[in-house]
């Protein structure tokens, strides 16, 4: 028999999947392998996958000015050769230890060149390689597609109430106690006001946001009821998606309320790092001139400088923060007033458990 027989009839090909079927069948896959560029990567990748880049992002803009300049045949034949030496790197240092068994699904950012290479090496080696029919781009439209439908699937409870009383606390009670939890300002790395932002932790981007909405939502259960803060439409920078909006604005709501002394208290548990770092503090609080002028910032400023952590909290939720809340809720959901009321009566993890096993009952 030809040698060229033998060869084609021992070596398997990489299996193309569509987005829609290997989403379905992601824990399926021993190890999900993005073959995009570190920056690429960054933006957005799947969920649990591992950044191994056949074209490094200087890589990637070198072999696209020679396509642009020179010629496409160029570019291929340079590129070639650059992805040939990146993958026997990947082979002989990442991939090395991989059983026989291993099932890896590759993916780049269409499907084609550098998702291609890398799974056809794979598969040549002998493992049984899946690559992502359409890649990355692919995905996203299957994740946008889902965000504006699946949120509808969902009963969800939202947590209202002003600055401070407490209902991230509260979430992530609900959720060591088996509750269903959509966190959404965890999922953001955002606190959703001017002094949100947590520290030396950036926003992802709204793609990034996108794919941890999907997949958390993707592992809830739509016969329980899922537990959400109220929102706006932005959580920091990132927006939310409308069908989500819609939903939680139509949702069953609980009103959480506690005195403005405890919601001051509850406040400086969670913003150690703004006590700490006071020059973070008084940059935060300079965004907050045009709605407040000079002298009420200076006082704020005053206040902290001097360590009355108490009365600048409490200040700054009356003056700022309460007006600005109760114009949000009136306008965004309209039922409140007639929703079920959970008063914390202080800022001990006793009343913030009651509270949590409480909204377990209603």
């Amino acid at each position: 028999m030809p040698f060229a027989c033998i060869y084609r009839a021992t070596v398997k090909d990489p299996i193309v999947v569509t987005a829609a079927a290997a989403l379905e069948a992601l824990s399926s896959f021993d190890t999900i392998i993005d073959a995009r560029s570190p920056s690429e990567f960054a933006e957005d990748h799947l969920p649990g996958a591992i950044n191994a880049p056949v074209l490094d992002d200087d890589e990637r803009r070198l072999v696209g000015t020679i396509n642009r300049q020179n010629s496409p045949f160029e570019a291929r034949r340079i590129g070639a050769a650059i992805v040939a030496r990146n993958i026997a790197a990947l082979l002989e240092r990442d991939f090395a230890d991989q059983p026989r068994t291993w099932r890896p699904l590759v993916y780049c950012w269409r499907g084609g060149n550098r998702s291609g290479a890398l799974a056809t090496i794979l598969s040549r080696v002998g493992w049984r390689t899946s690559v992502l029919e359409g890649g990355y781009r692919e995905y996203r439209r299957q994740v946008v597609a889902e965000l504006a439908s699946r949120p509808q699937q969902f009963r969800f409870h939202v947590l209202a109430g002003r600055t401070g009383a407490g209902k991230s606390q509260l979430l992530r009670r609900l959720a060591e106690t088996g509750g269903q939890v959509l966190d959404l300002e965890t999922l953001a790395c955002h606190r959703g006001s001017v002094l949100g932002s947590e520290p030396s932790m950036p926003q992802p981007s709204q793609k990034a946001f996108d794919t941890a909405l999907w997949h958390t939502l993707r592992g809830l259960d739509p016969a329980k009821p899922v537990f959400v803060e109220a929102e706006s439409r932005r959580v920091g920078q990132c927006h939310l998606p409308e069908a989500l909006i819609t939903a939680m604005r139509a949702a069953r709501c609980t009103l959480i309320e506690a005195d403005v002394a405890v919601r001051a208290q509850l406040l400086l548990r969670d913003y150690q790092h703004f006590v700490a770092d006071q020059a973070l503090l008084f940059q935060q609080l300079d965004r907050l001139l045009p709605l407040h002028g000079r002298e009420q910032i200076t006082h704020w400023k005053t206040l902290a400088a001097e360590g009355r952590w108490q009365a600048f909290v409490e200040t700054l939720l009356v003056r700022h923060y309460d007006p600005a809340y109760d114009r949000s809720m009136q306008r965004n959901y309209a039922g409140l007033d007639t929703a079920e009321r959970v008063t914390i009566g202080s800022a001990d993890d006793a009343a913030l458990n009651a509270a949590a096993a409480h909204l377990q009952t209603l």
